[in-house]
């Protein structure tokens, strides 16, 4: 496993790059902690006396909660309530330093607050604002709230995962909000990459449903010249068969996807049924494509009356593209992800030492790292409200006050 203890940023790629996020839970925090892990300093703000719901959630560790511990990991935090004027007045002070600004609230509340990027743009115009809603920023809907589950539905997707006789599925984890964070994190840099061309700031309007509308770009097509609908599969796919996660005979499970003949072949060859190779039902995709069930209940046979480790050692001989189901005990214990790194160990004060997925993807010259887990509630006040030379005195009163 690798450990990142250091708090060095020597070749960090975005260490320059100084980002100020106002967003909670999910989505727009994970545009932060993407830029973070590559060497930005984001400053992560929290309302005075009601933080990040995210700490609320489970799993906690007796009071620590633990999600936590990786979303603000490499964030310095601070607590301003930025919806009163005092607050405000300190936030313009920070923006003067900031490159990025990130925040998902809905859309108009940042403007309500005096704080919106049209009425900032001539006194901050090199910013970069990222802001990640459930519906985006225009839109008969944009006023409305949205969850990663809610996301999935919308965009199409759920409407194609799940079973026939169940209906229609979502993920079991806001897959939405981490997949909204990476698109707003690429376009945070693209963006970025903008502005040191020209001096220019703009937005970039991410809304929830749209990087998943993205990634079912096929159905899109499909639907557009030949007004049909992706059905409901379950594991099988309508494009690759055989495709599906089988049953061991310990009670296993291991995926197996043949999206080429070549691939199909080699399946055949791994069950010793190359005597399927002349079945008129099997010679092309297309043909199984048509005959899904039958051969889906051949594999399914096979793979049936044998234990998981036998049935992958069968198929990593013949080159099936398969591979075990593996829950977290296994992937803790998997040689491969050790290998890889993947997951990366920080001594945290709360903690001890911590593990937690490493940063992705990995750079071989300025690679990420994971300086520290997230913190308490203003861990950093005094360093951050420092570099705007707020007195003793006046941090006292803003503290006393519940504006800090």
């Amino acid at each position: 496993m690798q450990s990142t203890a250091t708090h060095s940023q020597t070749n960090a790629p975005l260490k320059d790059i100084k980002v100020l996020e106002l967003g909670s839970m999910l989505a727009g925090p994970f545009v932060g902690t993407m830029l973070a892990d590559f060497g930005a300093t984001v400053i992560k703000l929290e309302k005075p006396g009601k933080p990040d719901a995210l700490r609320e959630w489970p799993p906690h560790k007796g009071e620590v909660p633990l999600w936590w511990k990786s979303m603000a990991r490499n964030k310095h935090l601070i607590t301003l309530d930025i919806s009163r004027a005092e607050g405000r007045d300190i936030a313009l002070e920070l923006l003067a330093s900031t490159d990025i600004v990130i925040e998902n609230f809905k859309p108009g509340t940042l403007e309500r607050w005096g704080l919106g990027p049209d009425e900032l743009a001539e006194r901050f115009p090199h910013i970069v604002w990222v802001r990640v809603s459930g519906y985006g920023q225009t839109g008969p809907l944009s006023a409305r709230g949205g969850y990663a589950t809610i996301a999935e539905g919308f965009s199409g997707l759920a409407s194609f995962s799940g079973f026939p006789q169940t209906g229609p599925a979502v993920s079991s984890f806001p897959m939405g909000d981490y997949l909204a964070g990476i698109f707003g994190a690429f376009g945070a840099l693209a963006a970025h990459h903008h502005r040191e061309k020209t001096g220019q700031g703009q937005v970039v309007d991410v809304s929830l449903f749209e990087p998943l509308f993205r990634i079912v770009e096929s159905v899109v097509l499909r639907y557009d010249q030949t007004q049909m609908k992706k059905p409901l599969l379950g594991n099988q796919m309508e494009e690759d068969v055989p495709r599906n996660v089988y049953v061991t005979a310990d009670k296993g499970y291991v995926a197996v996807s043949c999206g080429s003949q070549r691939i199909f072949e080699n399946l055949l060859a791994a069950m010793d049924r190359k005597d399927l190779l002349g079945d008129a039902r099997f010679e092309t995709m297309a043909r199984r494509v048509e005959n899904r069930n039958v051969i889906d209940q051949i594999v399914a046979d096979w793979v049936a009356q044998r234990q998981l480790d036998d049935v992958m050692a069968a198929f990593d001989t013949h080159g099936v593209v398969a591979g075990p189901i593996m829950d977290i005990q296994a992937i803790f214990d998997n040689a491969h992800y050790a290998a890889r790194q993947a997951i990366s160990t920080v001594d945290d004060p709360d903690l001890g030492m911590l593990r937690m997925p490493a940063p992705v993807p990995k750079l071989s010259v300025t690679p990420a790292e994971i300086r520290w887990a997230g913190k308490k509630t203003g861990a950093d006040n005094e360093a951050v409200f420092a570099q705007i030379n707020l007195s003793p005195e006046r941090l006292a009163h803003l503290k006393e006050t519940g504006v800090i």
